[in-house]
């Protein structure tokens, strides 16, 4: 199935993106079309789930859960690895498709795909680690005389609902993360990247995981809410809007969840910083995917005495990258998801201009595709200052005391990343201490992940962290063995 969902649309065919259910493949019932943004054409075609189709899947998760916890941690590893070596073979395939379905440059499909193997392998290393403790009962009086220990047993059903703008990495976080700890997952894929997130399920079951491991749904939001609200599921992980997240938590109700939210990332360039270097990440990281990424640069400050330098160079490296086909292996900027988002990107700069920004490059778009936008100086409560972007452009402001432009960072309703330019050690601790994020990227902007470190937000950015280590506890219960009147302690009171 993996290599029929891939390579279908080698010649600019539509590729079929088939829903799993219930150990089937199936291609039934009314679908729906993806429009590739930038070829302005059907690009893949998928199922949409009906309400029938939401009981079967939670139905046969919960009879299959058992199948999948009694896998060894050992047996989960191995398949993951496998999966993480054909996300290699598969490399230019998915980077294709996702180039297709979202407009994204190959350059960035290819580096997605690198981090869904790294992906992969870590969730196999953390599969191996997976165990428990013995706890020191005996250390207090009425604990004398007996021994507990627990151990991280599966959740049962996972439920896996992922975001267009990343459709492979971010499904193979969760989907890696919760067959490593031992569950079977129901997937919600995006509308957006149907075929993509179809190829993904088909690579865990190519690697050799059990039908019982996986099932995946296409549709909308009612679908997503049917899902969260079923019974049978035991954890949900959602990686999307703060909206929707809410929305997410309304459905599930009493169930365990984590939500990656949205951003309003901002990057700090302090006076000492090397200017050079800060503009040219800046203009690398905050125009990737066409800036649609939870952490990817929005708003820059930099300090008053660097500021009109660091604004031409970021503009020189800014007007540098190559925008268009994404299929083009040399492009750097492609297309946003659709021309409603475009739209929106170009009408939030218009605002900012009217209320007396400057537009230093860009503003424009052709359908899709938005050229890299720079807005400098616009007002503290202009949009592209408060809100999530999403989008291909950049918001440049000055500042004078480092207090103040923390406090500014700080009067975001997000809290996902930040980054820092700067060489002083004092300001990176203070920073750490003050901003509210849940990460700091020191001498790199806010677009900066490493898939095997701890990644999540505070405030409206959501709860929970996303890597394969605190995704797999939140993927597990504690259960715990107390043994009365055995003791591996001293016994005497």
């Amino acid at each position: 199935m993996l290599d029929a969902i891939l390579r279908s649309s080698a010649d600019g065919a539509v590729a079929q993106a088939p829903a799993l259910i219930a150990g089937a493949w199936s291609n039934r019932g009314t679908t729906a079309e993806r429009f590739g943004p930038y070829l302005r054409g059907v690009v893949s075609r998928a199922p949409q789930a009906q309400p029938a189709d939401v009981s079967a899947v939670a139905s046969y998760a919960r009879r299959a859960a058992p199948a999948i916890a009694a896998l060894a941690p050992a047996a989960r590893a191995e398949i993951l690895d496998r999966a993480a070596h054909l996300a290699v073979e598969y490399r230019d395939d998915f980077a294709r498709m996702i180039a297709r379905e979202l407009g994204k440059p190959l350059k960035d499909g290819r580096g997605e795909l690198d981090r869904v193997a790294d992906t992969l392998h870590v969730c196999a290393a953390e599969a191996r680690q997976i165990g428990g403790e013995v706890l020191p009962v005996a250390g207090w009086s009425r604990g004398v005389g007996n021994t507990a220990l627990t151990y991280r047993a599966p959740a049962g059903v996972a439920l896996a609902i992922t975001p267009f703008n990343a459709p492979a990495n971010l499904l193979a976080h969760k989907l890696g993360a919760s067959f490593a700890a031992g569950n079977t997952t129901i997937v919600k894929a995006p509308p957006q990247a149907p075929a993509t997130s179809a190829a993904v399920v088909a690579l865990l079951l190519a690697a050799g995981a059990p039908v019982e491991s996986v099932q995946l749904l296409h549709g909308g939001g009612e679908v997503g809410a049917a899902l969260c609200a079923a019974r049978e599921v035991s954890v949900i992980s959602f990686t999307g809007s703060a909206a929707t997240g809410a929305a997410v938590a309304r459905a599930a109700g009493a169930k365990r969840l984590v939500l990656e939210l949205g951003g309003n990332a901002a990057t700090i360039v302090c006076e000492d910083a090397d200017v050079a270097e800060a503009a040219g990440i800046c203009a690398r990281t905050g125009y990737s995917n066409s800036g649609q990424s939870c952490i990817s640069v929005q708003r820059v400050y930099v300090h008053r005495s660097r500021f009109e330098e660091f604004l031409a160079r970021f503009t020189d490296a800014v007007a540098a990258l190559k925008v268009g086909d994404p299929l083009d292996p040399a492009t750097d900027v492609g297309s946003m998801v659709d021309e409603q988002a475009a739209d929106r990107v170009v009408t939030w700069t218009e605002q900012a201009a009217a209320a007396g920004a400057t537009v230093a490059i860009g503003g424009t778009r052709d359908g899709a595709t938005v050229a890299p936008t720079i807005v400098a100086h616009p007002p503290a409560d202009a949009r592209v200052v408060t809100e999530e972007v999403f989008g291909a452009l950049v918001a440049v402001l000055p500042y004078d005391d480092f207090a103040d432009v923390v406090a500014a960072c700080n009067a975001s309703d997000y809290g996902l990343q930040a980054g820092l330019f700067t060489r002083d050690i004092a300001r990176i601790l203070t920073a750490w201490r003050d901003l509210q994020v849940g990460g700091l990227v020191v001498n790199g902007s806010s677009n900066f992940r490493l898939d095997h470190v701890p990644f999540g937000g505070v405030k409206d950015s959501g709860f929970g962290r996303e890597s394969p280590r605190p995704m797999i506890e939140d993927y597990t219960v504690v259960k715990t063995l107390m043994l009365r009147g055995m003791s591996i302690w001293g016994t005497q009171s």
